[in-house]
């Protein structure tokens, strides 16, 4: 596909010199030339910032995985800001990429300071003025300021707060039975820096940050012992017992102010959905039917939770909806066999396992996407901005973690020792 553009250029020296700085002669002949622009693929063009070797990379691979497409070559100069496109900006517009990401490191007692601008081509302008980043000089500081410039461009771009400085944890588990060990472990959302949180002789259960994505909820189960909901802190120190109460205490799911949690305990008979203080102490009962009710999820806005009961019938299992102020309950799945409910930030969508299949469904229960047969029973995980999803999966016995695109950006997977579970995407640590 072309467009066909119109482009005044002024002539400084001779024909086959267009761009020259025009203080060079007082009277330029301006030339009209009529000819075709090619309509690229590209959507933004991204310079390596000038003096910088380890932001760059990040940023670059942060926005190739998203749907704007990116490239760094064939880029007719390298520019560190837009004062340095005052002459050549008809050469950038004659390209058809929208966007320029241009920017410069700089050191400042001791720490990283990184200044970049997003650059509406055609108008020539900066959108929004130019943005400054300071960061400790180290690798994890540096790395996660990539994720976070990149974040800001793509926020700049589309208008949407990127997803990359959030982190995604999932467990990993290697041998059986009384030889299994389990791992809690967090990764940037690219899949690098992939760090054990904490290890158990025995399985580790569906983990839950944080709001502010500093804390972790889990539960683990020992040898010959119930399972217990822990609290930890993903920057080091010990972990907190939340429910030493003797049942299955499981699904924990952080309130949005992350001063409560909701979890599935049986220690009262039944499985049933309780909330209790994130600091511990007495818990209250909130469902109390004949059935089982287990893997609670709060809403964005805290005024209701989803959650999963039998009392349809056993082995039919369905999602209904728990609304805080009057108590009501409401079946929200349409599908035979639903479980594993975790909100999108809008809280427009559902992700669930749909019998075998991670699924999606909007909030009125009706499917909008569906990812298919992963070989393990368990839901899809949202990023922040709802644009992307995580999920385990397992092909030719590897533990296989997904990355997938729901807009058009690039899918990746991460492959890890033993059987991968239960990832889910942080918001961005605060």
């Amino acid at each position: 596909m072309r467009t066909h553009q119109k482009l005044c250029l002024s002539l400084l020296a001779s024909t086959s010199t267009l761009l020259i700085s025009s203080n060079l002669l007082a009277a330029p002949v301006v030339l009209e030339l009529d000819y075709d622009i090619p309509v690229q693929q590209n959507q933004v063009a991204f310079v390596p910032f000038a003096g910088d070797s380890v932001l760059s990379p990040i940023i670059l691979n942060d926005l190739s995985k998203t749907e704007l497409k990116v490239t760094s070559k064939d880029l007719p100069q390298q520019p560190r800001s837009i004062s340095e496109l005052s002459g050549t900006l008809p050469v950038w517009q004659s390209m058809g990429i929208p966007y320029l990401v241009v920017g410069s490191t700089r050191s400042n007692r001791g720490k990283v300071v990184t200044d970049y601008e997003v650059i509406d081509i055609k108008s020539g302008r900066v959108i929004e003025g130019k943005q400054s980043l300071t960061a400790d000089n180290n690798k994890e500081s540096m790395r996660y300021a990539g994720h976070v410039i990149a974040d800001k461009v793509y926020e700049l771009i589309t208008g949407i707060p990127g997803d990359f400085s959030g982190r995604i944890a999932y467990i990993e588990e290697v041998g059986t039975g009384k030889e299994k060990v389990s791992r809690l472990k967090v990764m940037d959302a690219d899949g690098e820096n992939a760090k054990t949180i904490t290890e158990v002789a025995g399985s580790i259960f569906s983990p839950s940050w944080s709001p502010d994505g500093n804390r972790i909820a889990y539960s683990v189960q020992r040898d010959k012992s119930y399972p217990v909901i822990y609290v930890q802190n993903v920057s080091g120190g010990s972990a907190n017992a939340l429910t030493p109460f003797s049942g299955s205490n499981l699904s924990p799911s952080f309130s949005p102010d992350g001063s409560k949690i909701l979890f599935s305990s049986s220690f009262e008979g039944s499985a049933d959905i309780y909330e209790m203080s994130a600091s511990g102490g007495k818990p209250r009962r909130i469902t109390n039917w004949p059935s089982s009710e287990v893997q609670p999820s709060y809403a964005p806005d805290g005024k209701s939770f989803v959650f999963v009961s039998d009392r349809s019938g056993f082995n039919k299992p369905q999602i209904y909806r728990y609304e805080f102020g009057s108590g009501n309950t409401t079946k929200v799945s349409n599908s035979g066999y639903a479980t594993s409910p975790q909100f999108s930030s809008d809280g427009s969508q559902i992700a669930f396992l749909s019998g075998r299949s991670a699924a999606i469904m909007n909030s009125g229960g009706a499917i909008t996407t569906n990812l298919g047969n992963t070989g393990i029973d368990e839901a899809p995980s949202f990023s922040p901005n709802g644009k992307r999803v995580v999920y385990a999966s397992t092909q030719g016995g590897k533990g296989i973690l997904t990355i997938k695109s729901l807009n058009g950006g690039e899918s990746f997977g991460k492959s890890g020792q033993g059987t991968i579970r239960s990832p889910v995407w942080s918001s961005s640590p605060k």
